[in-house]
């Protein structure tokens, strides 16, 4: 099985649902050649973690983006998803950038924001909702989201180091207060008691045995099949030709006699793709031209 993946599961008997994501190699692959800072690469670590989950819930083609903006250190952290759970992302901060609570790292008590857009094929825009940082963590800010967008009592456990991003995440049914007047409490105390370790290195049947053995034993949980998730960022040259070409020849050579060739960044893939006269000259041809790969 891939070591990057979200598996969902049920206590049936308690109308309590859930999920665990864990993201080894295709957290690993988006760190590649960034050099974060490690309080920047924890933060986006999580929010990885945290992106993986909310698409996993994509009944539909469709990208899933999350971004979080705000004053702090930490300008920007963003991450998309598609329902196929192929993600990217990046962070853009100050290149020195000490450990502190995420508040203060982003900006969150300065009018830092939480975007989320979903953007389907159907609609003729995307769907777009934003709202304030509310907590001390990247857990607590989605968790917060997830209440108000859902309208269920939800808890949300997350944690990233260099190896691998992870989460947990709880939501309590409508019938759970029918099935079990304490059952939420129960549950939301004892995932409360999970430790960071625990949730970047146990496997998911040890992780809820570890914290809800007996509660599985009286009331059942149902851990349905893992869903891969992977780093996905490939070329995409006839995208850049395609900006190249909306400048214009005139503008282009302009480029080029300024700087000798035209360079283009992705910065979510951080790849540069670069054109020299002749690829450029090829291109307003009307030639592709091998030098473009």
């Amino acid at each position: 099985m891939s070591d990057s993946f979200i598996r969902r599961f049920l206590f049936a008997g308690l109308d309590i649902r859930g999920a665990i994501v864990h993201l080894g190699e295709a957290w690993r692959q988006m760190q590649a050649g960034r050099a974060y800072p490690p309080p920047v690469a924890g933060l986006l670590g999580e929010t990885a973690a945290v992106t993986a989950l909310v698409a996993g819930q994509l009944k539909q083609p469709g990208r899933l983006t999350l971004q979080l903006r705000g004053d702090g250190p930490i300008q920007l952290l963003v991450m998309d998803c598609n329902e196929q759970l192929q993600m990217r992302g990046m962070a853009r901060s100050h290149p020195a950038v000490s450990p502190a609570p995420a508040p203060e790292l982003l900006g969150a008590g300065q009018g830092g924001q939480l975007l989320l857009s979903l953007d389907l094929p159907t609609a003729r825009q995307p769907y777009q909702s934003i709202v304030p940082m509310s907590g001390e963590s990247i857990a607590a800010f989605f968790e917060h989201y997830l209440e108000q967008s859902e309208q269920q009592p939800s808890r949300l456990f997350a944690a990233a180091n260099p190896r691998a991003a992870a989460c947990l995440f709880l939501q309590k049914m409508p019938a759970a207060d029918a099935r079990d007047a304490d059952g939420w409490q129960r549950i939301s105390q004892l995932a409360a008691t999970v430790k960071s370790d625990e949730l970047l290195k146990l496997d998911a049947e040890a992780l809820l045995t570890r914290l809800f053995h007996e509660d599985m034993a009286e009331h059942g949980l149902c851990l349905y099949e893992a869903r891969p998730v992977c780093y996905h960022c490939p070329e995409d040259w006839d995208k850049i030709r395609d900006i190249i070409r909306s400048l214009g020849r005139g503008n282009a050579e302009s480029i080029l006699a300024e700087h000798g060739e035209i360079v283009i960044r992705d910065d979510i893939c951080n790849r540069a793709y670069r054109f020299s006269p002749d690829d450029v000259a090829a291109l307003f041809a009307g030639s592709t031209g091998q030098a473009l790969h």
